[in-house]
């Protein structure tokens, strides 16, 4: 029995150090990134007059931009304009400034809070936790208080869907402040 185990924990040992080998350089170091990237690691200067507007030095490029500061959410098409902004509640966890790319979707799921959420799109990880956008069935927010350590970024059902559609696997998510 000890050498089954033993056996089992080199092979998901390789197999971690394998999968960190292969990480592309931008989604290693995600603060390294935003350096390298153009991506503003500090506040995004933002348009007084039109506080939705897309933040400038968020990247270039089809990406979701997501400010930490403003828990707002912006969807950018190719040609860099904003196809749909909305406003989010967070998690207790927030991302690092930086580049990321969605790594896993589920449609369904129980959020770490125990509340039942779809359309569940996870692109970080912090503390642990994956750290990702969903929208709660029932509306709700993510729970709040120091027992609950979640890395939810709740949206409404309707923008829920929206960020489902657009943020498919590999789709670039830029955090910024």
């Amino acid at each position: 029995m000890a050498g089954l185990t033993a056996t089992a924990l080199a092979t998901v040992g390789f197999l971690a150090w394998q999968a960190a080998a292969h990480v592309p350089a931008d989604l290693a170091h995600p603060a390294d990134a935003a350096r390298t990237s153009g991506i503003s690691a500090t506040k995004a200067p933002r348009d007084s007059g039109r506080p939705a507007a897309l933040p400038s030095g968020s990247g270039k490029g089809e990406r979701v931009v997501y400010s930490v500061d403003d828990d707002r959410v912006w969807l950018v098409g190719a040609a860099g304009t904003v196809l749909r902004t909305f406003t989010v509640a967070p998690g207790a966890l927030d991302p690092s400034p930086g580049a990321y790319a969605v790594t896993s979707r589920a449609n369904r799921v129980t959020g770490t809070d125990g509340t039942p959420v779809e359309h569940v799109v996870r692109f970080a990880t912090a503390q642990g936790l994956a750290i990702g956008f969903s929208a709660a069935v029932d509306g709700s927010a993510p729970a709040a208080g120091a027992d609950v350590r979640t890395g939810a970024i709740r949206a409404s059902r309707a923008d829920g869907n929206a960020l489902w559609d657009f943020a498919t696997l590999g789709r670039r998510v830029v955090v910024i402040r």
